[in-house]
């Protein structure tokens, strides 16, 4: 039998899940081999790249599309479940789940968005090849599905933390954007440093800082103005005229409005943007596969 597609994979991929047990992604790209008798050759066929098994990698598309409509979950690292949605999912759908089911879920659609905005594509980028597409538009939408898709899950991540764990994230990130090379960034919360969470000092004596707050806060619960208001008064109380406002949620109008006109600059950074700042600067994941497109050099040629 002929590996299977990540969309074929998908209903098999939830019904592993069906009896409530949290396994290892592993435990279930190994149950589709078997579940779909992939012989000895087809289970060890690696991508083009060499570095991944095909199955492995399609199964891993599966549960990222799943889990981005939050019919499956990610517990922790390399854990994956059914969640209530999914079971919900496998008796609705007793023959097949794939991309036009999961369109059928806000979740889902919030991550297609994000991806059409990231390839300014249209359809559902990366997953219908138009037979005009150039191997460059094919490796732009990948690209801005894999993105996106990361992106998810990174803030997934980041509000599973501890609240300690996520200002760590937080600083980590702000010192892989080269703040306070010449200085530190520090976490400060736990030294019982009131209404501040981390400080960049930008040069070795500390005499130019930016405050930092970091609020894990659920995807719902938005920051407001008075969270802004207290803020500004903490870096008053330091003398500082710098911050940054970081969140895995969003600000209101009023907390925008707040920020804007207050003496202090206060620069506001939301879920969305976090999430792409981390994938940018590398912080939480990994490089999985580099593609290098080749043309012809005409001048190389005409040269001769």
């Amino acid at each position: 039998m002929t590996i299977p597609d990540f969309q074929t994979l998908m209903r098999p991929v939830l019904a592993s899940l069906a009896d409530g047990a949290v396994r290892r992604s592993r435990e279930v790209k190994d149950a589709m081999a078997d579940e779909f008798g992939l012989t000895d050759a087809e289970r060890a066929e690696l991508l083009p790249s060499g570095r991944q098994r095909t199955i492995d990698n399609r199964v891993g598309w599966a549960l990222t599309y799943l889990t981005q409509a939050g019919l499956a979950t990610r517990p922790s690292r390399g854990l994956v479940a059914l969640t209530d949605e999914g079971r919900a999912a496998l008796s609705a759908n007793p023959d097949r789940v794939d991309m036009k089911t999961l369109e059928g879920y806000p979740a889902y659609l919030e991550f297609r968005d994000r991806t059409r905005e990231k390839a300014a594509a249209v359809a559902t980028a990366g997953i219908t090849e138009a037979p005009t597409a150039t191997p460059t538009d094919l490796v732009e939408r990948a690209v801005a599905t894999n993105r996106a898709a990361v992106e998810g899950e990174v803030i997934r991540a980041a509000l599973a933390l501890s609240p300690t764990g996520f200002e760590e994230l937080v600083v980590r990130l702000l010192a892989a954007m080269g703040y306070g090379q010449a200085g530190s960034v520090e976490r400060t919360s736990a030294t019982g440093d009131a209404g501040v969470d981390g400080i960049i000092s930008q040069d070795p004596l500390g005499l130019d800082r930016i405050y930092v707050q970091a609020k894990r806060y659920a995807v719902d619960q938005a920051i407001d103005r008075p969270k802004i208001h207290t803020f500004a008064g903490a870096l008053l109380g330091k003398q500082g005229d710098r911050g940054v406002f970081i969140t895995t949620s969003k600000f209101t109008s009023g907390a925008r409005q707040e920020a804007e006109k207050i003496n202090a600059r206060i620069e506001l950074i939301d879920g969305i943007r976090l999430a792409e700042l981390l994938v940018q600067y590398g912080v939480g994941v990994q490089t999985e596969q580099v593609a290098t497109l080749v043309r012809l050099d005409e001048d190389f040629f005409e040269g001769l």
